[in-house]
């Protein structure tokens, strides 16, 4: 049982997901990157026929949705069923469903149970647990809580960077709406009680990395 849990939270481009692996690389800690989850749902729930805006067709759906996820942060692969999803649940037309997908209270339940179960088995020192409501559902005890966030415009130009093959206004127009989508079913733009706030827009990528394990060995500290 892993003896150190990391909670990370933070909305789209905030760098939550590079960040928190290489803090986990840093640490020897495991990596979970929840959103995967989510992606793979909406990613199943499409496969099957099903329309994720019907809440009904994606609760059903649960029930054939067998889920695997590595947590090694050097290298990790999503599976469903036993295919491997890595690549195709980061396809558009995976985007465009996993908010619709995410707001469904059902999946969420059954999402944060699948978490809890993966922190409780990693055989690693510690783990490093990001996504959207980390901090105050699915690791509300976690050792250090940590909000990872940036201003709008410093998020849009490092989600432009990663996407290369879409136009800036596409790419702030997405961001702007998964944004406002998620924000229906959770705060993540908010630090909750006891939780840090890491702000990253003045950082480059290391000196993030740096502030964020900054965090987490004052917490084992305490």
């Amino acid at each position: 049982m892993t003896n150190t849990v990391v909670a990370v939270d933070g909305p789209a481009g905030s760098g939550k997901s590079s960040v928190s692996k290489a803090a986990a690389k840093r640490l020897g800690f495991a990596f979970l990157d929840t959103g995967a989850a989510y992606r793979a749902l909406a990613w199943h729930v499409l496969d099957s026929n099903a329309d994720p805006e019907q809440a009904t067709e994606v609760i059903s759906s649960l029930a054939g949705f067998d889920y695997a996820i590595g947590t090694d942060p050097d290298g990790y692969a999503v599976h469903v069923a036993g295919t491997d999803v890595t690549d195709s649940i980061r396809e558009p037309r995976v985007s465009a469903a996993v908010s619709a997908v995410a707001r469904v209270p059902e999946v969420r339940n059954h999402l944060t149970a699948l978490f809890r179960s993966i922190i409780r088995d990693s055989d690693k020192a510690g783990i490093i647990v990001e996504g959207r409501d980390i901090t105050t559902v699915v690791a509300p005890d976690a050792t250090a809580r940590i909000l990872l966030t940036a201003s709008e415009e410093a998020r849009m130009s490092r989600r432009s960077a990663e996407l290369v093959t879409e136009s800036a206004s596409d790419v702030a127009i997405a961001l702007q709406k998964r944004d406002r989508a998620d924000s229906r079913v959770v705060d993540f733009m908010t630090a909750a009680d006891g939780v840090v706030t890491v702000d990253s827009t003045h950082l480059n990528f290391d000196e993030t990395v740096d502030a964020v394990l900054d965090v987490i060995r004052t917490s084992q500290e305490t």
